[in-house]
C-alpha cells in the first residue's frame, strides 16, 4: 500500500505534510472573496468580474432560488456549456446548501430525461440553445422552475409559467448564504457515471469530499502557482468532474482569473491564450495532439504559460515533451475518477517522469493493488491488479443504488476498476479498464450504454461495442452488429439511427457486421476477442 502523505522518491517528499482544513464549498468561496476581493474572477473578451462580485452575485442568485421555492440539499440540475453564468450557477447553488447535478449540454433528450428523473431534480438552470430539449421532457419530470441564460441573439419570450430568464434570479434581495451546511453528510454535487457498470448513476460527493480534493490537488502546485496572479483557459467541460476540479473549484481556491470556452477549435484556443495571458492550462491529450499539429503554432504567443495540467487519458511522453519545448511550461499528468470527487493521482513536477504514469497518490490518499478475481490479496510492485483508493475526497456512494455502492466501496476503499500496477519507485501505471470504459477525445463512454439504443433498433439482433485507437481523438466508438434474420443495413443507416439517441461523441463511428459474436461458455460477449479482430 502506498499513500500519498509519506510516499516518496529517493528519500525526497512528494509535498510537505499538511493538515487539510474543515468546512464546506462555502467555506472556499468566502475565503476566496476574502483574500482576492479585487481580482479578476472571470476575464473573457470585454466581459470582466471580480471575486467581490462573484460573492455578492451568487449571495443574491442563491437568495433568488429560495424565493421561488428552492430548500436545502434539493437538487438544481445546470444543463449548460462552459460560460460565466455556469461557474456562477455553480456557486449560488453551493451557498444555498442545495446540491449541484452537472449534465452534459451534449445530452440528447433521453439522457437529459434519465438525469433529470434518477438525481430528482426541482429546477434546471439552462440556456436559449438548449431549451428545447428541456421542453421536450420537462413535463414527464417534477422539474418546477426553469431558468434560462441567453446565448443567442434572438429574443426571449416563454409561455410556460414553469420558464423564467436568468435575469429573473439577479433581482435584488437581500442574499442569502446557508448556515447549516453540514460537510461530511450534505451533498455539494450529484457527478453522473456509469460506475464500474450499469447505466449512468450519481455519485453523491459531499461538500468535504470537495474541499478536501481541492486542498490535495493545489498542494501539488504551491510552489509553481502565486495565488491572486494566474488565469486558466477553462476549456474542460465543466459537468465532467475532471473540469469542475481544476478549472472551477481548484482556480477558485488559489484566487485565478477564470477564462471559459464554450467550444473547442485549436486556433481560437490558441489565440486566447496569446491574448488572455493564459498562465494555466488543463486539458486533455487530444487537446494537447489538436494544438501541437497546427501549422501555425510557432505564430502564438504561449511564452505565458507556466503550468498544464494534462488527465482524462495518458499523454505520450513524445506530446508532452514537444508541447514543453513549444511553451516553456511544466506538464503535470494524473488520474482520477468521478467517484473520487475526481483526482487520486498527480505527477509531481520535480520529479523525472516517466512515460505513461499517473504519477503518485496525492496527500492523505492511499492507493493499493489487489487481485482482480477476489479483490483481496494486497500485489506488490510490478503486478498488475485492480487499482484502489482509499481517502477524503472518496464519495459516499451511488445515489439510490445502494448495491452498486456496495460492490465499489468496501471496507472504506473504493475499487476503482481499473488495472494497474506500480514501480520500485512508487509511480503508477494504468494498464487496462476493468469496465470497458472507451474515451474519446476527452469524453466518457460506457460500451453498455450505446448497445442499449443498438439493441433497440428493430433490425439488430446482437451488438457490441468497443473503443478502436483514433490519433486524433485518442478512440472511437467502433460498433459490431449482428442483424435480424432476412434484415439489411448499412453502416450509415445503423450510424444515423445512434445519432438521434445518443450525444455526438457516443456515436459509433465505425460499424462492422458480422453472422454472429463471439461468445464464452456462459453466452458472455467477448469483447476482448473483437479488440483483437480491429
Amino acid at each position: 500500500m502506498l499513500t500519498g502523505r509519506w510516499a516518496d522518491v529517493n528519500n525526497v517528499p512528494l509535498v510537505r505534510e499538511e493538515i487539510l482544513k474543515p468546512g464546506s464549498l462555502l467555506t472556499l468561496l468566502n475565503e476566496a472573496v476574502a483574500k482576492f476581493s479585487d481580482k479578476l474572477a472571470f476575464k473573457i473578451g470585454d466581459f470582466k468580474m471580480t471575486y467581490k462580485e462573484l460573492g455578492h452575485l451568487t449571495s443574491i442568485i442563491a437568495g433568488n432560488l429560495r424565493l421561488y421555492g428552492l430548500e436545502k440539499q434539493q437538487k438544481v440540475l445546470i444543463f449548460l456549456p462552459n460560460t460565466p453564468q455556469t461557474v456562477i450557477a455553480i456557486w449560488s447553488v453551493a451557498r444555498g446548501g442545495c446540491t449541484c447535478v452537472m449534465t452534459n449540454p451534449l445530452y440528447s433528450e433521453s439522457e437529459l430525461l434519465h438525469q433529470v428523473t434518477d438525481s430528482e431534480s426541482t429546477m434546471i438552470i439552462t440556456c436559449d440553445l438548449l431549451l428545447s430539449k428541456v421542453k421536450s421532457i420537462i413535463d414527464k419530470t417534477n422539474v418546477t422552475d426553469v431558468f434560462v441564460v441567453k446565448l443567442s441573439e434572438e429574443e426571449q419570450k416563454y409561455d410556460d409559467p414553469r420558464i423564467h430568464t436568468w435575469d429573473d434570479l439577479l433581482k435584488g434581495n437581500r442574499g442569502y448564504s446557508c448556515k447549516t451546511i453540514e460537510p461530511q453528510k450534505d451533498l455539494a454535487f450529484l457527478q453522473y457515471t456509469g460506475g464500474t457498470t450499469g447505466v449512468s448513476k450519481g455519485c453523491m460527493i459531499t461538500h468535504a469530499n470537495a474541499l478536501a480534493n481541492c486542498q490535495q490537488v493545489s498542494s501539488m502546485f504551491t510552489k509553481y502557482l502565486i495565488e491572486g496572479q494566474e488565469a486558466f483557459i477553462c476549456v474542460l467541460p465543466y459537468f465532467h468532474s475532471y473540469g469542475l476540479m481544476v478549472s472551477v473549484l481548484f482556480p477558485t481556491m488559489i484566487g485565478a482569473s477564470q477564462t471559459p470556452l464554450p467550444r473547442f477549435s485549436p486556433k481560437g484556443f490558441l489565440a486566447t491564450i496569446q491574448k488572455e495571458r493564459i498562465t494555466a492550462m488543463p486539458s486533455a491529450p487530444s487537446i494537447f495532439n489538436a494544438c501541437i499539429t497546427q501549422k501555425d503554432i510557432d505564430s502564438y504567443d504561449l511564452s505565458s504559460l507556466k503550468v498544464l495540467i494534462s488527465g482524462s487519458a495518458p499523454l505520450s511522453l513524445a506530446s508532452m515533451q514537444a508541447f514543453e519545448k513549444k511553451t516553456g511550461a511544466i506538464i503535470s499528468e494524473g488520474y482520477g475518477l468521478s467517484e473520487a470527487s475526481p483526482v487520486t493521482h498527480f505527477s509531481n513536477m520535480d520529479f523525472p517522469k516517466k512515460e505513461g504514469s499517473i504519477g503518485m497518490p496525492l496527500p492523505f490518499t492511499e492507493a493499493k493493488i489487489v487481485d482482480v478475481e477476489y479483490g483481496i490479496k494486497e500485489l506488490g510492485p510490478g503486478e498488475q491488479g485492480e487499482l484502489c483508493i482509499r481517502g477524503p475526497q472518496v464519495m459516499l456512494g451511488y445515489y439510490k443504488h445502494k448495491v452498486e455502492t456496495d460492490l465499489v466501496i468496501r471496507d472504506g476503499w473504493l475499487y476503482t476498476g481499473d488495472i494497474a500496477r506500480f514501480d520500485e519507485d512508487g509511480y503508477f501505471y494504468i494498464t487496462d479498464r476493468k469496465k470497458d470504459l472507451i474515451i474519446c477525445g476527452g469524453y466518457n463512454v460506457y460500451p453498455r450504454e450505446v448497445e442499449e439504443v443498438l439493441y433497440k433498433y428493430p433490425k439488430v439482433r446482437e451488438a457490441a461495442v468497443i473503443g478502436a485507437k483514433s490519433e486524433t481523438r485518442g478512440e472511437i466508438v467502433k460498433a459490431f452488429v449482428v442483424l435480424k434474420e432476412g434484415e439489411t443495413a448499412d453502416a450509415k443507416e445503423i450510424i444515423a439511427y445512434c445519432r438521434q439517441n445518443l450525444a455526438n461523441y457516443k456515436v459509433p463511428r465505425e460499424v462492422v457486421f458480422k453472422d454472429n459474436l463471439p461468445k464464452s461458455a456462459v453466452g458472455k460477449i467477448l469483447r476482448r476477442q473483437l479488440q483483437d479482430e480491429k
